[in-house]
């Protein structure tokens, strides 16, 4: 699977699913915006609140996946990547995602300790394309 193909099919989707275990160690899994930043398809940034179900279910088990997909009128790509969510609150972090519109969501701004990081970093993957699928480690 050429990596590059991936990369360009997730920055074209607007919206992506990441999946968190719960205390029960049931998947929960939650559409968001697109990451706000990605470094190839190794790290994914997500903004979110410090206080949501999801960061207290990643600070209990990093264990994650992200999920894209896109459904046309003949044809359906999906990409899996699985590996471990970290929680970031530092403000190196939040600075470097943090866009002017959040104001709308985080009234004290960049530095509200609502607002934090979420750090993906992908160690396998499964691609769909064409009633086709592929798996792949990333190095």
């Amino acid at each position: 699977m050429e990596l590059k193909v991936i990369e360009k099919f997730i920055d074209k989707q607007k919206v992506s699913f990441i999946c968190s275990i719960d205390e029960e160690n049931i998947p929960n899994v939650k559409a968001m915006l697109k990451p706000r930043k990605r470094n190839g398809i190794k790290e994914f940034y997500f903004s979110t609140n410090t206080s949501s179900i999801r960061v207290k279910q990643f600070l209990n088990n990093p264990n994650a996946s992200i999920y894209f997909y896109h459904k046309g009128l003949f044809k359906y790509v999906g990409v899996m990547l699985k590996g471990k969510m970290e929680v970031l609150t530092d403000q190196k972090s939040k600075n470097m995602i943090w866009k002017k519109f959040d104001k709308m969501f985080y009234k004290g701004g960049v530095t509200d300790p609502d607002y934090c990081v979420l750090k993906f970093s992908a160690v396998s993957g499964r691609y769909y394309c064409d009633l086709r699928t592929e798996s792949f480690d990333i190095k």
